[in-house]
């Protein structure tokens, strides 16, 4: 079921995030990105920085990189992505496999690392959900983030959820 955007107050952050997006199908991956950024700098991040990389496949191998960095340098890493099923099965190896590594990722580093990597259908799935401002996953995304770099940082201040 799709889900409208809600409204809600702003939280604030102030934490630094990083966005890792896919060049591949650019229309919607670049709309996710304008979304996402947006709704971090509302949320009043201190700083996003934007990796850009080929494909949706090639995605986890920077997040590892940027979740390896400096234990403390990001809040959240987002990774934005589409994948088009097609006639074959590749698309969804490739949605499989970046979803497992990610979880992985997030795992291994303590480190909220949201999956905004799409599998859809057709154009008509990606533009409302990339496209559409009241559905548009980006702005979900980012939502998470915020919230899992606050949820993160209260249970390492000790002062649990």
């Amino acid at each position: 079921m799709l889900k409208r955007n809600p409204r809600q107050a702003r939280r604030q952050s102030g934490g630094q995030f990083a966005i890792v997006a896919s060049r591949y199908n650019a229309r919607y991956v670049d709309a996710l990105l304008r979304a996402a950024r947006r709704e971090l700098a509302a949320a009043s991040a201190a700083a996003i920085e934007v990796v850009r990389v080929p494909g949706a496949f090639e995605i986890p191998a920077v997040a590892a990189a940027l979740a390896g960095s400096p234990p403390g340098r990001f809040a959240a890493i987002i990774c934005l992505g589409v994948i088009f099923q097609g006639e074959t099965t590749h698309a969804r190896h490739i949605g499989d496999a970046v979803s497992h590594a990610l979880v992985e990722l997030q795992i291994r580093h303590q480190l909220p690392v949201i999956h905004g990597v799409y599998l859809f259908d057709n154009q008509a799935q990606a533009r409302v959900r990339c496209l559409d401002l009241r559905h548009n996953r980006g702005i979900e995304v980012a939502r998470t983030a915020v919230e899992m770099a606050r949820v993160m940082s209260r249970l390492k201040l000790g002062r649990g959820v």
